[in-house]
């Protein structure tokens, strides 16, 4: 369990060798957080290319914690949970941009549907072109798919990747990837922390799936976006 909150929202921002990224990130945050408590959890996983500094000097109401060495997804982001002190926790990804009033939407969402327990927005990338960031439950079978030569695999993956459906309108999903994603506190202390035996993937598809185990909603809401660059951290 994590600490009660005296926040609305705490948001949690991994970075490794991102400092051409986190200014961009971080100011998209900063402009569009409006008038909602908050604060901004930054955790490094080893950088050397001055990331932390960068931070440090630029950005001095941050929350920093610095890891020596590249520790993983999971690990880095439970960091933060630990420490978080929001109502609501907002997973973001270093190569994102928060555009205008997404964040104090989905947190209104959140607020009004008592059993959603994680909502994502609509990803899409600097060319506005659809990412799809919703999807089924990967199976043993659809791994081996996606192995396969000359685009087969990818094919057979549409209905997985929900290719066919237009993702326009709010819609409960198996799983959203962990580019963003707002969760409710209570959700949280009732499923738990991430399962830090994943280092990269597929932390997300696993703990969308305990949320269902545990009864709530993991909802896509196309209405608001974030742009997201798809850099691996």
């Amino acid at each position: 369990m994590i600490s009660e909150p005296t926040l609305k929202l705490s948001i949690i921002i991994l970075t490794w060798n991102a400092r051409e990224l986190v200014s961009l990130c971080l100011n998209s945050v900063i402009k569009n957080i409006n008038e909602i408590t908050n604060e901004i959890i930054i955790v490094d996983n080893g950088s050397r290319d001055g990331t932390a500094e960068l931070i440090w000097n630029e950005f001095p109401g941050i929350i920093l914690v610095r890891n020596q060495k590249n520790r993983g997804v999971a690990f880095a982001r439970n960091q933060g949970l630990r420490i978080a002190r929001g109502e609501y926790i907002m997973f973001l990804d270093v190569d994102a941009e928060v555009l205008p009033n997404t964040i104090s939407s989905l947190i209104g969402y959140l607020d009004d549907d008592s059993s959603a327990g994680i909502v994502g927005p609509k990803l899409i990338g600097k060319d506005e072109k659809l990412q799809y960031s919703c999807r089924k439950y990967p199976t043993i079978f659809s791994k081996l798919l996606r192995r396969m030569p000359s685009g087969l695999g990818e094919r057979l993956l549409a209905e997985e990747m929900l290719l066919g459906w237009e993702h326009d309108y709010i819609k409960d999903v198996d799983y959203i990837i962990g580019a963003c994603q707002i969760i409710k506190r209570k959700a949280i202390n009732q499923v738990g922390l991430l399962d830090e035996r994943m280092f990269y993937g597929p932390e997300d598809v696993d703990y969308c799936l305990r949320m269902h185990k545990a009864g709530w909603k993991v909802i896509y809401n196309p209405n608001f976006s974030v742009i997201h660059k798809e850099q691996r951290i």
